[in-house]
């Protein structure tokens, strides 16, 4: 027997729909949309929601259709016949749009690609000393800056950046260069933006002070020695951004080799 809709069971304005079964896949969109229209019709359903394997394409299909959203991903959460699987769940709100391009961006912005935008500040003085910072976490150095929040944007998220670590504002020159890094100790794949500090006058340097929460100390040190402090990939990225305030550009970088 071909089924019409999928079943449901309501609680506390939850609709929690079962959406196993063996139904065709052409037949899972229309089953996602006449469940919603049955499970809305209970003017106590605020939420719907349902979860299916993260490899299965075709209902996945079918749910960012109906514009349902993705909430989260539960790792090894199901045991298949060939092995364990993550377990994707999503959520449709009464009066999130099922349809149109608000729709669409919305669920859209659920399940693509988020990578992390780093920013990071060029800074030096007038002996040519490459600003480091000498962090509580990790044995390599890094360049003043950091991870932006959300929303923020990469100049914004670096002068608060800096502000937090080294308690002074400072200005931001243009954009130096631009690297994709790769995924590295846990962390996803992430975009890195290094931007011209230049050169700091000498009467501000001993002005910033390390917040010694995330930063122990502030170094100041000539080019090759800075560079020793780093991880490798980054060694790469800090020459390129010397070589574009050179060469006044700004350079493409993967994984701290230039591109271009």
């Amino acid at each position: 027997m071909i089924r019409e809709s999928l079943p449901f069971v309501v609680a506390d304005g939850n609709a929690i729909i079962d959406f196993g079964g063996d139904d065709a896949p052409e037949r899972l969109h229309l089953l996602v949309l006449n469940t919603c229209r049955l499970a809305l019709a209970d003017d106590g359903v605020r939420r719907l929601e349902t979860s299916v394997a993260a490899d299965d394409r075709p209902r996945r299909r079918a749910l960012h259709r109906a514009g349902f959203r993705l909430e989260g991903v539960s790792r090894d959460r199901w045991i298949t016949a060939d092995g364990r699987v993550d377990q994707a769940w999503y959520a449709l709100l009464r009066g999130d749009p099922a349809d149109g391009r608000e729709a669409f961006t919305a669920v859209m912005n659920t399940v693509t690609a988020r990578k992390r935008v780093i920013s990071h500040l060029l800074l030096t003085d007038s002996a040519g000393r490459v600003c480091v910072l000498e962090t509580t976490f990790k044995p390599d150095f890094e360049l003043p800056g950091g991870i932006l929040e959300v929303g923020e944007s990469p100049r914004v998220g670096l002068v608060r950046e800096v502000e937090e670590e080294l308690s002074h504002a400072v200005s931001i020159g243009r954009l130096l260069v631009v690297d994709w890094l790769a995924p590295y100790l846990g962390w996803e794949d992430a975009v890195e933006l290094i931007f011209d500090g230049r050169d700091l006058a000498d009467h501000a340097v001993e002005l910033l002070r390390p917040d010694l929460r995330e930063i122990r100390a502030v170094h100041w040190l000539p080019v090759e020695d800075a560079i020793a402090t780093m991880a490798p990939f980054a060694q790469g990225r800090l020459r390129a951004a010397l070589d574009a305030r050179e060469e006044g550009r700004t350079l493409y970088l993967e994984a701290g080799e230039r591109i271009s």
